[in-house]
């Protein structure tokens, strides 16, 4: 997720092996999801997973997750399937866990940003809704996809967004969207529908990340 900068020509070779980098593994994140749904009978295509889709969040900021993911879990054919959503962050520890954090805030944000039209007030018969309503049913859950450092580093990271998930307890994002990270690491050897995603608000806990909760 990154917000709205001007474009430029990235030239400091370490500021391009780390452009370069995050690239590889954002594509690697996207091939694990891909194969893993053939692999189980799932259905998600190269155009289901859809790069830095911008979504405003109001005072010229917005929410630019790495990637978006359509995932259909189940079978297609029979109806049965369910048409699943996902904002996917991926996280090379480029960045220190309390900005990793925060980005927690911003798709909070998002959840609660109703834009509002100068001079114009809601009414009953026109209630305000929240921008992302008017793209999706439900909104989205949140994949944290961690790389770039070893367990130690990955519990800290997880640590630092149950941090950020305590301070939010109180807004109904947290209640009704599931937030999840893993290791990449796990998402290459096991596939992502395995139970290597933690929640957020409990850590404790390994579940898969298309049936929970």
């Amino acid at each position: 997720m990154r917000g709205r900068r001007p474009s430029r020509t990235v030239s400091d070779p370490t500021a391009v092996r780390l452009k370069v980098g995050h690239a590889l593994a954002v594509t690697e994140t996207a091939l694990a999801f891909l194969k893993d749904a053939r692999r189980h009978g799932d259905l998600c295509r190269p155009l289901g997973w859809i790069p830095e889709v911008h979504h405003p969040i109001g005072s010229g900021e917005a929410v630019i997750p790495d990637a978006l993911l359509y995932y259909r879990h189940g079978s297609e054919d029979d109806g049965d399937g369910a048409m699943l959503r996902a904002f996917v962050e991926v996280d090379r520890a480029t960045m220190g866990p309390e900005r990793l954090a925060a980005k927690l805030t911003a798709y909070a944000r998002l959840h609660g940003y109703v834009p509002m039209a100068p001079g114009r007030r809601p009414t009953i018969q026109e209630p305000a809704l929240e921008d992302w309503r008017r793209r999706y049913p439900l909104f989205p859950r949140l994949l944290f996809v961690l790389d770039g450092t070893g367990p130690t580093g990955v519990k800290t990271r997880i640590r630092a967004l149950r941090a950020a998930a305590r301070e939010l307890a109180a807004f109904s994002f947290l209640h009704d969207v599931p937030v999840l990270a893993a290791p990449l690491s796990d998402l290459l050897r096991d596939g992502p529908s395995a139970p290597v995603w933690r929640p957020v608000q409990d850590p404790a806990q390994l579940v898969a990340w298309h049936s929970w909760p």
